[in-house]
C-alpha cells in the first residue's frame, strides 16, 4: 500500500497573496501534487501572475466559468469584466479557455471527478442547500465530462463554501475558495488522501485546511493597480459577504 495526498484548490480569483500563502501551506505539509478546480482569474487584480503560478505548481487545472467568460472572446458585461481579460495576455486567454471541462482520478478504489461546478458544465451551480435531486446529478457521466462511469467521489468547487456531504450514490466535496471565500473569509483547500494504485480499498481521506493570510495587502495591490469593482473586492476579502448582499446590509469599502 502506498498513500498519497493530493491538495485541491479552487477559485483563486486573482487573490496572489492568498495563493502564495495556499501554496507555501501545502509545501510545508510536503505534499507536491496539486490539482485546481479553475476560475483562476476574475474579481482579484493579478489574474496573469496566478496563471502563472498555477502553470508551474498544479499538475492538472479544469476550467471555471469565469476562464469561460474572461479569457473567451465573448461579450463582456462590465468595466470589470475587460480590465480582468485586458489584464492577460494572450498566452494566457489561450491555455485558460483550452483548459478540460473535468479529470477523472482513482485513489483507493474510488473514481474521484474533479471539477468546476457540475457536470452539466461551468456555469450550473450547486449549492450547500442542495435537494436529492442535484445530489444524485452531481456523480451522473454527461457529455462534459465525458465516459460513461459515474464517479463514486465528486469535488467541486464554484460556490466558494466548502463542505462535505455523503449520500447512497457517493461522497460530494467543495473544497471552497482560495482566493474569495464567502462562509468566512479564510481561504481554504482540501487533501485527498488515497492509494492510486490499489482497486481493492484502501483507506481514503480528506482534510479542509483553513489557511489566514495577509488580507489587507491584498486589498492594498488592487486599489494600487487600480482594479475597478475594487471597494466590493474589499468588503469581499475583509466580511466574507458576497458582494449582492453589501448594499442591504448597508456595507462600503472600508467599514466591511
Amino acid at each position: 500500500m502506498s498513500l498519497q495526498r493530493l491538495a485541491v484548490v479552487s477559485d483563486v480569483h486573482g487573490n496572489l497573496t492568498a495563493y502564495q500563502a495556499v501554496l507555501a501551506d501545502i509545501a510545508s505539509r510536503g505534499i507536491t501534487r496539486i490539482l485546481n478546480l479553475g476560475d483562476v482569474v476574475g474579481k482579484g487584480p493579478r489574474g496573469a501572475a496566478c496563471t502563472a503560478l498555477t502553470r508551474e505548481r498544479c499538475e492538472a487545472t479544469v476550467r471555471g466559468n469565469w476562464e469561460v467568460v474572461i479569457a473567451g472572446d465573448g461579450e463582456l458585461r462590465s468595466d470589470g469584466q475587460a480590465w480582468w481579460r485586458e489584464e492577460l495576455s494572450a498566452r494566457d486567454r489561450q491555455w485558460l479557455f483550452a483548459l478540460p471541462g473535468s479529470l477523472d482520478l482513482q485513489l483507493s478504489g474510488r473514481r474521484v471527478r474533479v471539477l468546476h461546478a457540475s457536470p452539466v458544465d461551468e456555469f450550473t451551480r450547486v449549492m450547500r442547500g442542495h435537494g436529492p435531486e442535484d445530489f444524485a446529478m452531481m456523480f451522473t457521466p454527461t457529455s462534459f465530462t465525458g465516459g460513461e462511469e459515474p464517479a463514486d467521489v465528486v469535488v467541486y468547487g464554484d460556490i466558494h463554501d466548502p463542505f462535505l456531504r455523503s449520500g447512497r450514490e457517493g461522497m460530494l466535496v467543495n473544497v471552497g475558495s482560495v482566493g474569495n471565500q464567502l462562509d468566512e473569509p479564510t481561504p481554504s483547500y482540501a487533501v485527498l488522501e488515497g492509494d492510486p494504485e490499489d482497486g481493492t480499498g484502501a483507506p481514503f481521506g480528506i482534510q479542509f485546511v483553513r489557511v489566514p493570510y495577509d488580507v489587507e495587502a491584498e486589498i492594498a495591490a488592487a486599489r494600487a493597480l487600480g482594479m475597478p469593482e475594487a471597494g466590493a473586492y474589499e468588503i469581499e476579502l475583509r466580511t466574507g459577504i458576497y458582494r449582492g448582499a453589501h448594499a442591504a446590509l448597508g456595507l462600503t469599502a472600508g467599514t466591511g
